[in-house]
C-alpha cells in the first residue's frame, strides 16, 4: 500500500525528476567546493604561517565537531526538515569559508579565528550532506526510478565532483592564490543552497517530520545506548569500526598535512597536488563502478583486504622514498582504484545485517566511532612534520596504516563478511541463522 507521504507527493507534484536532479546538482556543487577547501585551507595556512603544526591544528578544529554532528544530527534533521537543514548548512558553510580570505585581506584574521571558522563549517557540513543523502529513496520514487540507480548516480557525481574540484583547486591556487579558491568555495555553497531551496519545496520527505516524538536528552541517550549495544554484540561490527577509525585518522593526516607539505616541498606546487588528488578521485570512481559490475563474483573479505592494502600504506611509503611525480601518480591511481571498492562492500554488509528501524542509530554510533581519530590525525601529522620532518612522518603513518589493514587477514571474526544472516525486525537472528553478528556502515575515506 502506498505511504501517505508518497500519496501526498504524487498529489502535489506529478512524477518528476527535477527534485532528484536538483539534489544531485546541489551535491555536485557543494562537494566540488569542499574539494577546493580540502586543498585551499592547508595551502593557505602553509603560505601564511609556514607551519605544518598549525595546519594540523586547523584540521583538528575542522574535524572534531563532525563527531558531535554525527551523533546528534539525525533526529534534529527530521524535525527541522531536510530541505531547511541542507540549505542552512550550505549557507553557514559558505559564510564561514568566505570570511577567511575577507578577514585576511582586511588584516583582521587571527589564528584562533581561522580555527573557529573551520570548526563551524565542520559542525554544520555533515548534517547538510546527511539531509540530502537520506532523501534519495523518496526522490527516486518521485522521479519514477529505482533506488539503486539513484544511489549510483549520487555516488558517481560525488566522486566526480571531488575529482574535478581537486584539479581546479590546484590550478586556481597556482594562478590566483588560496584566497581566491576559498571565495569560490563560498560561492558554490550558495548555489547549492539555492538549488535545494528552489526545487525541493513541497516535497513531503524534505519537510519537517512532525509525527516524530519530542527531542530530549533521554531520547538521545536511549537511541545511542541501543546503537552502542548493537555495535558491541558483534566482533565483526566492532572490528570494522575500529579499523576504519584508525584508517580515517591516518587519511586525515595525509590529506590535511602530509600531502600538502609534500606537494609544497617536492611536487612543485599546488597544481601538481591538485592533479594527484584528482587522479586518486577519478580512479576511485572507476573502482566503484568496476565493483558494481564484477565485485560480487569474488569473496568480499579478500577484495576488501586487498583493496585496503593497495590503497593504504603504499601512498605514504612512495611519497617518503621518492622525489619525483610519476611514481606517486601511479601509486595514487592504484590506491584510488582500491578505495573505490571499499564503501560498496560496507554498504552491502550493512543492508544485509542491520534491520531498517535500527539503521539510523547504529549508523550514528558507528559513524562517530569511525571518525573519532580524525581530529587527532591532522594534529599528529602536523606535530610530527614540525618535529621530525615530512619523510619520517610519512613512514610512521604508512607503517601504522599497513599494520591496521592486516586485520581482515589475521582475525577470524572478519570471515563473517561472507555470511548473510537472516535478521528479524527486532535485530535478533531468526531461527537457524548462522551468526548473531551484524555490520555497521562506516565510511572508508
Amino acid at each position: 500500500m502506498p505511504s501517505v507521504d508518497h500519496a501526498r507527493s504524487q498529489a502535489l507534484h506529478p512524477t518528476s525528476r527535477r527534485p532528484l536532479a536538483a539534489v544531485l546538482a546541489a551535491n555536485t556543487v557543494s562537494i566540488a567546493g569542499s574539494s577546493l577547501t580540502l586543498i585551499g585551507v592547508p595551502w593557505f595556512v602553509l603560505q601564511t604561517t609556514g607551519s605544518a603544526g598549525r595546519a594540523g591544528v586547523v584540521a583538528f578544529c575542522a574535524t572534531l565537531p563532525v563527531i558531535v554532528a554525527a551523533l546528534v544530527g539525525g533526529p534534529v534533521i527530521d524535525r527541522i526538515g531536510r530541505r531547511r537543514v541542507s540549505a542552512a548548512s550550505d549557507l553557514i558553510c559558505g559564510l564561514s569559508v568566505g570570511a577567511i580570505p575577507l578577514l585576511h585581506h582586511l588584516g583582521l584574521l587571527e589564528f584562533w579565528m581561522l580555527c573557529a571558522l573551520m570548526a563551524v563549517g565542520g559542525l554544520v557540513h555533515t548534517p547538510g550532506l546527511t539531509a540530502r543523502g537520506v532523501l534519495l529513496p523518496s526522490l527516486a520514487e518521485h522521479a519514477g526510478t529505482t533506488l539503486a540507480r539513484a544511489a549510483s548516480l549520487y555516488d558517481a557525481v560525488s566522486r566526480g565532483a571531488r575529482m574535478i574540484g581537486a584539479a581546479v583547486a590546484g590550478v586556481l591556487i597556482a594562478a590566483f592564490g588560496a584566497e581566491t579558491v576559498l571565495l569560490l568555495d563560498a560561492a558554490t555553497f550558495g548555489v547549492s543552497a539555492l538549488l535545494v531551496s528552489a526545487f525541493l519545496r513541497g516535497v513531503p520527505a524534505a519537510e519537517p517530520q512532525r509525527a516524530a516524538g519530542k527531542v530530549s536528552f533521554a531520547a538521545y541517550r536511549a537511541e545511542l545506548a541501543e546503537g552502542w549495544a548493537f555495535l558491541t554484540r558483534s566482533r565483526l561490527l566492532l572490528g570494522i569500526t575500529v579499523m576504519v577509525m584508525m584508517t580515517n585518522g591516518l587519511d586525515q593526516g595525509w590529506s590535511s598535512v602530509l600531502l600538502p607539505v609534500h606537494g609544497r616541498d617536492v611536487l612543485g606546487g599546488a597544481t601538481t597536488l591538485g592533479l594527484m588528488i584528482s587522479l586518486f578521485g577519478g580512479f576511485a570512481l572507476l573502482g566503484a563502478l568496476l565493483y558494481g559490475v564484477w565485485g560480487e563474483r569474488f569473496p568480499r573479505r579478500a577484495v576488501f583486504a586487498t583493496a585496503f592494502l593497495v590503497s593504504g600504506g603504499t601512498r605514504y611509503v612512495v611519497a617518503a622514498l621518492t622525489d619525483t611525480t610519476l611514481p606517486l601518480a601511479v601509486t595514487m591511481a592504484l590506491a584510488g582504484l582500491g578505495v573505490g571498492m571499499l564503501n560498496p562492500i560496507l554498504s552491502t554488509v550493512l543492508y544485509e545485517r542491520v534491520p531498517e528501524e535500527l539503521r539510523s542509530r547504529v549508523a550514528g554510533v558507528t559513524t562517530a566511532g569511525c571518525e573519532l581519530t580524525m581530529p587527532m590525525g591532522g594534529l599528529a601529522a602536523g606535530l610530527l612534520v614540525d618535529g621530525f620532518g615530512v619523510g619520517t612522518a610519512l613512514l610512521l603513518f604508512g607503517g601504522t596504516y599497513l599494520l591496521t589493514t592486516l586485520a581482515p587477514l589475521v582475525f577470524p571474526a572478519w570471515r563473517g563478511m561472507e555470511r548473510e544472516p537472516d535478521v528479524s525486525r527486532t535485530g535478533r537472528p531468526l531461527p537457524g541463522s548462522a551468526r548473531e553478528e551484524r555490520s555497521p556502515h562506516p565510511s572508508a575515506k
